[in-house]
């Protein structure tokens, strides 16, 4: 059965392409305008179940030949995403809970394009570390664990008040094979509310977009303030993506 991704015009090629190929890689099982799940034995471990739920209300799936058999899938014809879950959980199975991830559209990519950084903001690098300490020893260590934000990342920069660093974004390449760089963000408690991490993100995609990457924006479904954060940088829900659990037992 052959089975395509609708397009959606909002976004660059490479984005259309690079989920395309997580879901259609391997033989479809079951597709149609709703729901698709794709067979694929060359998944890796920790992305032997993939789930992408884009705004357009269409659900795809791609799991192991090993956990297709597991759940029933070969036995089915009437599938959907309710059911496809419904097999996941009477089988044992659990994801880790999604992800919403956001893209520039490719209008919102040429205005941010044209903007010029303001000189409240810089790209960091090593000769900042101290800098840097101080920002990290000042934010929780749930705010760290939760923004991943690191001097070490592929690009790094931030936001100073009175030359003290109040916010930071940090990005690394998303998979070495394709041209997407995801990215966290954080800003000190104090400091919220004022603007830097709107500007710190727009500034490190604009970066991103000049080495010739599609910057990428995650964050949990709960995680209503970077939700906004995302909205208000320009950011365009792409869709929902979830992953098995590292705890599940299959």
């Amino acid at each position: 059965m052959k089975s395509k991704v609708n397009n959606m015009p909002l976004f660059s090629q490479t984005i259309i392409d690079y989920w395309r190929e997580q879901f259609l890689n391997g033989d479809v099982l079951y597709s149609d305008e709703a729901f698709t799940v794709t067979v694929n034995p060359d998944l890796d471990e920790d992305s032997r179940i993939m789930v992408l739920e884009t705004t357009d209300g269409r659900v795809r799936a791609v799991l192991t030949p090993a956990l297709a058999d597991k759940v029933g899938l070969y036995q089915r014809q009437d599938l959907s995403g309710p059911i496809f879950r419904r097999k996941l959980n009477e089988a044992g199975i659990t994801l880790h809970g999604a992800d919403y991830v956001f893209y520039f559209s490719e209008t919102e990519k040429n205005v941010l394009l044209q903007e010029i950084m303001e000189s409240d903001l810089r790209q960091l690098t090593e000769q900042d570390n101290a800098v840097f300490s101080e920002f990290e020893s000042a934010a929780s260590e749930q705010d760290l664990d939760d923004a991943f934000v690191e001097l070490d990342h592929w690009a790094v920069f931030g936001s100073f008040e009175q030359n003290r660093l109040v916010c930071a974004a940090s990005m690394y390449p998303w998979e070495d094979d394709t041209q997407i760089a995801d990215l966290g963000v954080l800003t000190l408690t104090p400091f919220r509310g004022k603007g830097h991490a709107r500007k710190v993100v727009r500034s490190i995609c604009k970066y991103a977009y000049d080495q010739g990457y599609e910057p990428q924006y995650r964050c949990q479904l709960d995680n209503h303030a970077s939700t906004l954060l995302a909205k208000a940088a320009g950011l365009t829900l792409f869709g929902k993506w979830d992953v098995i659990s590292p705890n599940s037992i299959d």
